[in-house]
C-alpha cells in the first residue's frame, strides 16, 4: 500500500512538469513575436525549422525586459465589498482551520474577485491571513490531548520532521512568486489540488466506514451484555486501528505549560529566528549580489540540520512519531527521504500560491496513518512558523497594503478559533473524526475550482490581449 502511495507522488510530479511544459508550448504560438528580436520568417517557407519553434517558446517564456505584473491595490473604504469579502473570509478561515490547511484557496480569489487586488498581493494577503488563522488554532489546540494515547494533540517530532523543510520550500516558492507567470502557476495549482483533494476524499469515506463498524460492534456489545450505552470513541485513524498502549479516556484539555514538548519547540523557534535573521540580512543586500545567493544558500544547512536530525532519531529509533502509537516505530530511509521532500514540495507551493502548506501536508500525515484531529493540529501548527515567515519576506518584499493585511488577518483569527470550537464539539456530538477528513477534502476542492477558475480567466485575457506571460526577470525585481 506504501509502495502504491509513494508511486502516485512520483508519478503527479512528472504531470506536473509535463503539463507545465506542454501549456508553454501551446500558449506560445499564439503571442506575437517581435521581427527585431527573431527575424522575420520567409514567408514562402512552407515549414518553420524546428530552431525556430523553440526559439519562440524561448521568447514566450523569457525576454529580460519585459514584466506582466503591476501590482492594483484598491483603497479601504467600507462597502459591500469589505462586508462580502469578510463574511467569505470568515468562512475560508473557520473550514481551513479545522481541515488544517488554513484556507489560502478560499483567500485568494476572493481578494482578487471580490475586493479588487492583483493576484500577487492577494497571495501575499492570504498569507497573513493564514498566519493569523493558524496562529488562533494553535493557541487553541495547545491545550488539547490526542483522542486516544496520552500525549499532546500537536505531535512535536512530527513538526520537527517536516517544518524545517517546508520553511526551506517558503523561502524557494516566495522567490518563484516573483519570478513565475500565472498561469504557470495555474496549471501546477489544477493538478495538484484536484489529486490532493480526491485522495483526502476517499480517505475520509474509508474512515467513515470504519467509524461506522466500530459504532456497529459498540451497539451489539451493549446489547448483548444487557448495558442501556456504551461510550464510542472516534477512531484514530491509525493504520489497523488496533488497540494502542498508554490509551486512555477521550481527548480533554490540560494547561498549555504540561502540553509542550520544550525541546522540540525550541528546534523549531531555532529554525524560525535562524530563516528570519537571514531574511532580514538578505534585504540589505542587491538582488542577485554574491552576498543575496550566499544569505539564500545559508537556509539549506540550518533546514536540513535539523531535519537530518530528527530523521536519525526516528530511524535509530532514539525518537518516535508517537502519534501512530506502537507503528510510529519503523521507518527506513527511503520513506523518509520522500516525507522531507514532500516537505519542501508542500513549502514551494505554500510560498508560490499563497496557500499553507497543509494542502500537501494534511493528506500526507493521513497517509502516514496519523489521526484526522493530529493530522489537522501538527500541519496547522507547523503552517504557523512557515507562513509567519513568508509574511515577513512578503514585507521585505512591499508586496501588500498593510492596513488591509492587518484587518483580514483579525478575521481570520476569530473566524479559526470559532470554527475550531464548533467543529470540536460536532465531532464529540457525533463520533465522527471523519468529518475533518471530509473538511479538508472540500476545502481542497473550492480552492482547485476557485483559483483555477481565476486563473484561466486571466490567462485567457492576456492571450487575447497579447500580453507577455513569460518569466518575470527577479534580479530587476524592484519592490
Amino acid at each position: 500500500m506504501e509502495g502504491k502511495w509513494k508511486g502516485r507522488w512520483v508519478v503527479s510530479a512528472a504531470v506536473v512538469g509535463m503539463s507545465c511544459l506542454l501549456a508553454a508550448a501551446v500558449v506560445s504560438a499564439d503571442r506575437r513575436l517581435k521581427p527585431a528580436e527573431l527575424g522575420e520568417v520567409d514567408a514562402d517557407s512552407a515549414e518553420v525549422g524546428v530552431s525556430d519553434y523553440l526559439l519562440k517558446v524561448v521568447n514566450f517564456l523569457w525576454q529580460s525586459d519585459e514584466s506582466s505584473y503591476h501590482h492594483v491595490w484598491p483603497s479601504m473604504k467600507f462597502g459591500w465589498k469589505i462586508i462580502v469579502g469578510s463574511i467569505v473570509a470568515f468562512f475560508g478561515a473557520a473550514f481551513g482551520s479545522v481541515g488544517g490547511v488554513g484556507g489560502g484557496g478560499i483567500f485568494v480569489p476572493m481578494l482578487t474577485l471580490i475586493i479588487g487586488f492583483d493576484p500577487k498581493s492577494s497571495t501575499a494577503i492570504s498569507k497573513c491571513m493564514i498566519m493569523g488563522a493558524a496562529g488562533s488554532t494553535v493557541y487553541y489546540n495547545l491545550k488539547l490531548r490526542h483522542p486516544t494515547l496520552d500525549m499532546p494533540i500537536i505531535d512535536y517530532d512530527l513538526a520537527v520532521l517536516f517544518q524545517p523543510m517546508l520553511m526551506l520550500g517558503i523561502s524557494i516558492g516566495v522567490a518563484f512568486n516573483v519570478l513565475f507567470a500565472d498561469w504557470m502557476v495555474t496549471v501546477l495549482l489544477i493538478i495538484l489540488f484536484l489529486g490532493t483533494s480526491s485522495k483526502a476524499f476517499m480517505k475520509g469515506v474509508d474512515t467513515w466506514k470504519k467509524e461506522t463498524l466500530a459504532k456497529k460492534e459498540a451497539t451489539r456489545r451493549s446489547e448483548s451484555t444487557g448495558n442501556e450505552a456504551i461510550e464510542y470513541k472516534a477512531l484514530p485513524n491509525g493504520p489497523g486501528n488496533a488497540a494502542q498502549k498508554g490509551s486512555k479516556t477521550p481527548e480533554g484539555e490540560v494547561t498549555i505549560f504540561e502540553n509542550v514538548s520544550w525541546k522540540q519547540l525550541g528546534l523549531l523557534m531555532l529554525v524560525w529566528v535562524a530563516f528570519l535573521v537571514l531574511q532580514i540580512m538578505k534585504n540589505y543586500t542587491s538582488n542577485c549580489s554574491k552576498w543575496y545567493w550566499t544569505l539564500n544558500l545559508l537556509q539549506i544547512p540550518v533546514a536540513v540540520g535539523v531535519t537530518l536530525y530528527e530523521a536519525v532519531s526516528l530511524y535509530t529509533g532514539k525518537r518516535v512519531i508517537a502519534s501512530k502509537g506502537d507503528e510510529g516505530t519503523n521507518w527506513r530511509v527511503l520513506q523518509l527521504f520522500l516525507y522531507c521532500s514532500l516537505g519542501v514540495v508542500a513549502g514551494v507551493v505554500g510560498g508560490l500560491l499563497g496557500l499553507g502548506g497543509g494542502f500537501i501536508l494534511g493528506p500526507l500525515f493521513l497517509e502516514i496513518g496519523v489521526p484526522p484531529q493530529v493530522s489537522s493540529a501538527t500541519a496547522t501548527f507547523a503552517m504557523t512558523f512557515s507562513a509567519s515567515m513568508s509574511v515577513v519576506e512578503y514585507y521585505l518584499l512591499k508586496r501588500f497594503p498593510v492596513p488591509y493585511a492587518l484587518y483580514f488577518v483579525l478575521v481570520a483569527t476569530l473566524a479559526a478559533f470559532i470554527g475550531q470550537h464548533a467543529v470540536r464539539k460536532l465531532i464529540n456530538l457525533l463520533g465522527r473524526a471523519s468529518l475533518i477528513i471530509f473538511i479538508l477534502a472540500f476545502t481542497i476542492f473550492v480552492s482547485a475550482i476557485s483559483l483555477g477558475g481565476v486563473g484561466i480567466s486571466n490567462m485567457i485575457h492576456k492571450i487575447n490581449h497579447h500580453e507577455y506571460m513569460g518569466f518575470e526577470n527577479l534580479c530587476k525585481y524592484e519592490a
